[in-house]
């Protein structure tokens, strides 16, 4: 890993931290939009971490040092990328971003950064998602009201946390590479005590590049570190039924993009790693109910009729 050493003379209040891996067009965007939004504000940093790209992202990271920071992964990482640009922020607070998604304007920096200097119950602030259209994103982990208050989990492309608590969590758990991280970060939050807010009124817009969007990670990671977070949060029984019933949504997906060798590897990992049972409080598994209906074949196949 390498870092520049490019060194911002004012303490940001807000670090926006962003990961790269072969998308240059889209890093070009974010950074573009970044740079306009930021052009006159002294208390926001950049650290664009890039995922060993071969793309010539490298370069034009370099090119950029005058007013972002960088870092260089020496491989692939997946998520653990971003925890090295975690690091190295300098903000009381950090925005996490994909390369393709950017904040809609300066009225969602300005409100992250409120909500999380007022509300000290709130460690999380779950921005609302959105296509260039303005139109919200339609997911499970954010509240289907689009009302501001309380919500479960937040969408990796666009959040807000307090750097102190997600250093305490251990960042992003390094092992799942890829998808699911934000539920685990989500019950270490909740776990030490902190509410995540969603406020719709903080508007992350975000492109959804199709690049790197395989199907053989979409059957692969969903199922294997899923069922990863059921075996160390639930007892049995009913970890057991949501066990079976990831199982049985991942062979279905599987056989929907023909990736049967992906899903097969997914389930020999996802019962190899040792893990050892968490017990949570009982006002989390209160708040994870979405999570356990979203992974229970009963819930989703009565949600479809």
């Amino acid at each position: 890993m390498n870092t520049n050493t490019q060194t911002p003379t004012a303490t940001p209040k807000l670090s926006i931290v962003f990961l790269n891996y072969n998308r240059l067009s889209e890093t070009r965007y974010t950074l573009a939009i970044l740079q306009r939004l930021l052009e006159t504000r002294q208390d926001i940093e950049v650290i664009a971490v890039d995922n060993a790209s071969t793309d010539g992202t490298p370069e034009f990271l370099k090119s950029q040092e005058n007013w972002i920071r960088a870092v260089f992964m020496n491989t692939n990482t997946g998520i653990a990328g971003y925890n090295e640009g975690f690091k190295l922020a300098r903000g009381e607070y950090l925005l996490v971003l994909d390369d393709d998604s950017h904040p809609l304007d300066n009225e969602t920096l300005d409100r992250l950064i409120q909500c999380l200097d007022t509300r000290k119950d709130v460690g999380v602030v779950a921005c609302r998602i959105e296509d260039l259209e303005g139109k919200p994103a339609r997911t499970w982990h954010l509240p289907a009201n689009d009302e501001p208050g309380s919500s479960m989990a937040f969408v990796g492309c666009g959040f807000a946390i307090r750097r102190q608590l997600f250093e305490s969590i251990g960042w992003y758990p390094s092992e799942f590479f890829l998808y699911q991280n934000e539920i685990e970060v989500a019950i270490q939050v909740m776990r030490a005590g902190y509410r995540i807010h969603y406020d719709p009124n903080c508007r992350v817009v975000h492109r959804q590049a199709v690049v790197n969007r395989t199907n053989w990670r979409r059957v692969f990671y969903p199922t294997r570190n899923t069922i990863w977070l059921i075996r160390r949060y639930y007892p049995f029984p009913i970890a057991a039924y949501l066990i079976a019933s990831r199982l049985f949504m991942g062979l279905f997906r599987a056989l929907q993009s023909w990736e049967m060798r992906s899903y097969y590897r997914a389930v020999k990992e996802a019962f190899a790693m040792p893990i050892q049972l968490q017990r949570l409080p009982a006002p989390v598994y209160k708040q994870l109910t979405t999570f356990r209906r979203q992974n229970s074949v009963f819930h989703q196949l009565l949600g479809r009729l």
